[in-house]
């Protein structure tokens, strides 16, 4: 399902192959149309925190690291949110199987964690499966405060 788009706000759409040096570009290109949105410094820090989380996950656990399989991140402006996506080739996950990371038994994995900061950081986290496979993370950030007149 997506989200209705007005047509006078900007849209980006990137698509990288499953490399970690890639998450610095993909960040910075976030950044840059967030910031052209006049969303502050510190909210685009964390934003940008939730989304090297989504993309790390996607290489590593969607793509398992494939340099053929490809992370395609959008951002999109729909009733007044930031919606970033970022879907993976993988063949799909479940939330709910990861661990709390705060847990007494998990506190020394090094799992789990970037789901948690996702939800710490974005105002909504989604999950879905595509048709034909992958993982599509839907992230929200509300932006009413930087769009209202």
């Amino acid at each position: 399902m997506r989200a209705a788009m007005r047509s006078e706000e900007p849209q980006v759409r990137i698509s990288i192959g499953s490399r970690f040096e890639h998450i610095d570009l993909i960040q910075v290109v976030v950044d840059d149309a967030l910031a052209r949105l006049g969303l502050d410094d510190d909210s685009r820090h964390w934003v940008g925190i939730a989304i090297r989380e989504a993309v790390a996950n996607a290489i590593k656990h969607g793509n398992q690291q494939d340099p053929d399989k490809e992370v395609e991140v959008e951002l999109a402006i729909a009733d007044d949110q930031a919606v970033i996506r970022v879907i993976d080739q993988g063949d799909g996950f479940d939330p709910q199987e990861v661990g709390d990371p705060l847990a007494p038994e998990n506190l020394l994995k090094p799992n789990g964690r970037g789901i948690f900061y996702m939800k710490s950081f974005m105002d909504e986290i989604e999950y879905s499966t595509r048709p034909d496979g992958g993982t599509v993370v839907t992230l929200r950030k509300q932006l009413v405060e930087v769009l209202a007149p």
